[in-house]
């Protein structure tokens, strides 16, 4: 077989990129039949969604490990390393095996059509995962779901988080389209698990769901949750690990005092889905005396939960907050949750990708800020800073600082060395600014700060 190095197997890889999004099936499908199916070699939970879908993913993969089963976790983007994509029980995969992956699938990718980078990507995973006897594997999916890359599976429970106008081009210009595109990934006999709860967009979910005899649970009705305020959010200040307690009323039991560390009051909904889909799992008597779903296991695997670059306190001196927020939904979260938490003096470092409604994300994200770095990542598709800059004097206090620093290490150098120890720093907008920051903070910033464990 070929060799290459770690450094040419991502050149070739992200090479990719230039051949677009291919909406279909068959190319991936052919590639794993080549590699002689590794998909139908672990048992696996596929999630779709606008917004939360990682999170979710992230919640079941640690509920899982925590029960003893040997967990893959294929998610999407990275924030720093591309390895990060791979997770097996919580660690990334080596280069080596990032090499090794992609060059067996290089050999089966034969078809008329080559495949694109997520496809690649997609294969890489399944092939990964089965050739480390991964019991269940947590499946993101990519953009849509219908025809997304990762819609092979055949999973015990699929989960949609929530819906919202995104992709137009690709998923369709309504929730309707939308929902019809996301709940592809529904399958025959398969529960469904979903927070969507727009009226037109829960009954294209309903229709499909009944066509394919797949049961459906859904937020607000078959379960739901009860918040339990802790000390740390009645004092409304921003403060590091802010995590949320809460008690479950699932689709057949009641768990209270149930913890997650990963904050914001959207984090409540998506605990939530990834409660309820465990209960359909503990309802297919999954496992055997070794491996088994307990409500000590999920409890354990929910509060062990980690989700880097989403509501992450990273830096206590400064404190710094790192939120890729990098959709309107997103952004919308972000802000209510600085309006509750921030502190007396915020910074705001924010960058935006040239597809995304910036003028609606800043508008959520701008209000409560003293100061603004407006900045970029890396990505050709990174919208000019100038351009946010011009417009963020229609929604900023009159008061309020404005700057612009093209790189991102650059600009998050400049922020913490020139913020007081008590006020906070908060970096939004894209998760490749969030990725980018994240690894100039890990590498070069901390020295004496506190990193949440």
């Amino acid at each position: 077989m070929e060799t290459i190095s770690y450094s040419e197997c991502l050149k070739e890889m992200f090479a990719l990129g230039r051949f677009g999004i291919k909406l279909e099936l068959k190319t991936i499908t052919d590639i794993l039949e080549r590699l002689g199916s590794p998909q139908k070699k672990f048992c696996s939970i596929h999630i779709a969604g606008t917004n939360g879908k990682g999170s979710i993913a992230s919640y079941m993969a640690s509920i899982l490990r925590s029960s003893g089963f040997k967990t893959g976790l294929y998610t999407s983007p990275h924030l720093i390393k591309f390895n990060e994509r791979f997770c097996i029980n919580g660690e990334m995969v080596s280069d080596e095996d990032v090499v090794e992956s992609f060059l067996a699938v290089k050999q089966a990718d034969t078809g008329e059509r080559k495949a694109t980078f997520f496809e690649i990507s997609t294969a890489m995973a399944f092939y990964l995962f089965a050739k480390a006897g991964v019991e269940w594997a947590v499946i993101e999916t990519g953009m849509g779901g219908r025809l997304d890359a990762t819609n092979v599976l055949q999973p015990a429970v699929t989960v949609i988080s929530n819906l919202s106008i995104e992709h137009t081009e690709y998923l369709g210009n309504t929730l309707e389209e939308i929902a019809a595109e996301k709940g592809g990934i529904i399958k025959q006999d398969t529960p469904l698990v979903t927070g969507v709860n727009q009226e037109s967009a829960i009954a294209v979910l309903n229709d499909i769901a009944e066509k394919k005899s797949a049961s459906v649970y859904q937020y607000g009705k078959e379960f739901t949750v009860v918040e339990v305020e802790s000390e740390m959010e009645s004092k409304s200040e921003c403060k590091m690990g802010i995590g949320t307690r809460f008690t479950y009323k699932g689709i057949n039991v009641v768990w209270q005092n149930m913890e997650t560390r990963l904050s914001g009051p959207h984090q409540i909904q998506n605990s939530a889905l990834a409660l309820a889909a465990s209960e359909l799992l503990i309802k297919q008597n999954i496992g055997d005396e070794q491996h088994w779903l307990t409500e000590d296991s999920i409890r354990r695997g929910l509060a062990g939960t980690i989700w880097p670059g989403r509501l992450e306190y990273i830096m206590q001196k400064p404190l710094v907050l790192i939120d890729g927020a990098h959709n309107l939904d997103a952004a919308e979260n972000l802000g209510k949750y600085l309006q509750k938490h921030h502190a007396s003096k915020l910074t705001m470092i924010i960058g935006i990708l040239k597809d995304k409604p910036y003028k609606e994300m800043l508008q959520y994200m701008l209000p409560y800020a003293n100061r603004v770095i407006f900045t970029r990542a890396k990505i050709d598709r990174s919208l000019d800073p100038q351009i946010l800059k011009d417009f963020s004097i229609n929604v900023m206090n009159v008061d309020a600082k404005v700057y612009i620093i093209e790189n991102v290490e650059d600009a998050v150098e400049n922020a913490i060395k020139s913020t007081s120890e008590t006020d906070c720093i908060c970096i939004a907008g894209s998760l490749y600014v969030a990725g980018e920051a994240r690894d100039k903070i890990l590498r070069d910033c901390l020295k004496d700060s506190v990193v949440e464990a």
